[in-house]
This record gives C-alpha cells, sequence and structure tokens, in this order.
C-alpha cells in the first residue's frame, strides 16, 4: 500500500481490499451522493475493485482514500484519471463523508492533488466539474487554483467547468 501524501491531519493511500465496505457506504449518505454521477451498489463496487489495477500497474494517476491522522477515520475518497481523451488533461475529483464537510479537508487535498499532478506527470492542465448546485465544491476549486470556465455538458446535465494550467501554477 503506497502513501501519495500526507499531513498534519490526514493521509492519502492506496485502497486496501478490506476497505471495500468502508468505501462502499460512503454511497450510502443521500446528502454525500447528491452532487456525485447515479450509480447502483454494484457499480462503486466495479469502481473500487478497478481500482487496484491502477496500483498494479502503479500509474501516477489513480482512486485512493483520505484517512484520519491518529485513528486511521476513513474521510473519503479522491481521485486523479484522464479526462475524456484529451490526453493534456488530468480530471480531479473527490468525495467526502458528511462528517468531514466544512473542516478545509478538501481543499488542502485539492491542493495537494494539484501539486501531485504536476510533480509527477507531464499532464499540463487540470480539469473538474461540478454540479452547478455545488457551489462548497466550486469554492474548493478555486482555493486550490483552478478558475471556472464556460459550463459543459456530460450525460445531458450542465456543470460547472474548472481547469489550471500548469504554467499558471
Amino acid at each position: 500500500m503506497r502513501i501519495i501524501a500526507q499531513t498534519p491531519r490526514f493521509f492519502i493511500r492506496e485502497f486496501v481490499p478490506a476497505d471495500e465496505q468502508t468505501y462502499l457506504s460512503l454511497f450510502d449518505d443521500k446528502e454525500v451522493t447528491l452532487h456525485l454521477p447515479k450509480r447502483t451498489r454494484h457499480e462503486n463496487l466495479q469502481l473500487f475493485r478497478e481500482t487496484f489495477k491502477d496500483y498494479v500497474e502503479k500509474r501516477v494517476l489513480g482512486r485512493w482514500g483520505m484517512f484520519n491522522n491518529g485513528n486511521e477515520e476513513f474521510i473519503g475518497i479522491c481521485l486523479l484519471r484522464p479526462y475524456g481523451n484529451n490526453p493534456d488533461q488530468v480530471e480531479l475529483g473527490y468525495v467526502l463523508s458528511r462528517k468531514f464537510w466544512g473542516k478545509g479537508i478538501a481543499g488542502e487535498m485539492a491542493q495537494i492533488l494539484v501539486a501531485y499532478t504536476f510533480t509527477h506527470t507531464n499532464i499540463p492542465e487540470i480539469v473538474a466539474v461540478t454540479t452547478l448546485q455545488n457551489i462548497g465544491s466550486q469554492k474548493v476549486l478555486m482555493k486550490a487554483g483552478l478558475e471556472r470556465r464556460n459550463d459543459i455538458f456530460r450525460d445531458g446535465e450542465e456543470l460547472a467547468f474548472f481547469s489550471l494550467k500548469k504554467n499558471r501554477q
């Protein structure tokens, strides 16, 4: 299990198979999933299991768990993945347990993943999307240096689009 980053408050690490139920439980809270793509429990389980392929192949991008320092309580998920078919863009995403909302953890994590991307890859641009109503996540992305661009449509839904180019960091 590889640790991606560690701060005084939390660490980001690869998932292990024993994290499966913890991971899935995050999606049981309707407030947490309000602004996420609608997925079944089975689809979330498939995403979790596919994550291990990235680890085995030692890919730089991936889906990781965030855990509290000290008691190792599960905070949520963060990810970096290719954005569409554009090799010059990577998408930043995250989901936090409601207990950890409003504590600055998401903003800190986003800043870490921006730095991680620009340090460990040659990908020149980070992008992110949120629902138009998800003002909290929009603030997190702007705090991490991403700028709001023109809205986009994905899967029939209008989304707020954010980006940051490496040379503007």
